[in-house]
This record gives structure tokens, sequence and C-alpha cells, in this order.
């Protein structure tokens, strides 16, 4: 496993699209979608163009070469009840050569300490019920999984 200097994260922006639309790419192939670098940059693009999103991306060195190792991605919405801002931690996708080396951690954390300067209620996500890794990860970070409210879907 290699191991990586420097790990930054960033607030993603233009210049950092075809790093996103890889890793992008890379996430929506470990939910079983085809591979299409294309489609990626395509949504990745229009959502930073029309800050639509927040994405943070994770960086780091290994042997004096930078590579892109995840992100998280962030989608407003609104609680009616509180009155208050709630981010949608849509997506989050470490590289196989970034796990285990911290970089979702580190993604988790900078979603956590921008929905706190925004002043928002909190976070909420889903993930798939056999996504074991991701689930320790969160509950190690504080997360709480819902035993309160079903979820409901109507796909068009």
């Amino acid at each position: 496993m290699p191991e990586f200097d420097n790990i930054e994260i960033v607030e993603a922006g233009p210049d950092q699209i075809e790093d996103l639309a890889t890793l992008f790419d890379g996430y929506r192939v470990f939910y079983k979608q085809p591979s299409d670098v294309a489609r990626a940059r395509d949504f990745i693009s229009e959502r930073v163009a029309r800050g639509e999103s927040v994405i943070f991306l994770a960086t780091g060195e290994n042997n004096g070469k930078e590579s892109a190792l995840g992100f998280v991605q962030l989608f407003p919405t609104f609680s009616s009840v509180s009155t208050k801002r709630l981010w949608i931690l849509n997506d989050l996708f470490v590289t196989a050569e970034g796990r285990r080396c911290g970089v979702g951690r580190l993604l988790m954390e900078r979603a956590r300490a921008y929905a706190e300067s925004t002043g928002a209620k909190g976070l909420v996500l889903e993930t798939a019920a056999d996504n074991t890794p991701a689930q320790a990860l969160y509950e190690s970070l504080g997360w709480k999984r819902d035993t309160e409210f079903y979820r409901y879907e109507l796909y068009l």
C-alpha cells in the first residue's frame, strides 16, 4: 500500500474537474454503473458551474507525484421543522490507493467543518446496507443510524 505525504483537502472548482471526473467515474463504477468518464465530467462540471453542490477533493504526494485520492460531495437542502440548512452528503469516494491512509476520515471531517461553518443543522447520508467499511467510518466519527424514520422512494 502506498504511503502519501502532504494529504490536502481543498474545495474543488473548475481547475479540478479532470481529477474529479476520474474519481466520480470510479465512484459510479463502485455502485455498478458502466464506466463513462465523459458523463462523469459533464455531471461534475455542471454542479460546479451552477454552484449546486460543494465538493472537497483530497490529494496527496507519493514519491514526489501528486495524486487525486478521493472526494466528498455535499448538496444543500433545508429542514422545515428546524428552519435551518441541512447538507446531504451524497457522495464519498476514496481510491484503492488512498484507502487505509485516513483520506475518508479527512474528507468526512472537512464536510462536518463546512456544515458547521454554514450554521447547518447537520449532515445526512445514505449508504448501501453491505458497505460495512463505510458504516464503521461513519460510526467512528459519531454518526448515528436512523431508527426512527422510514425512507420511501418514487422513481420516475
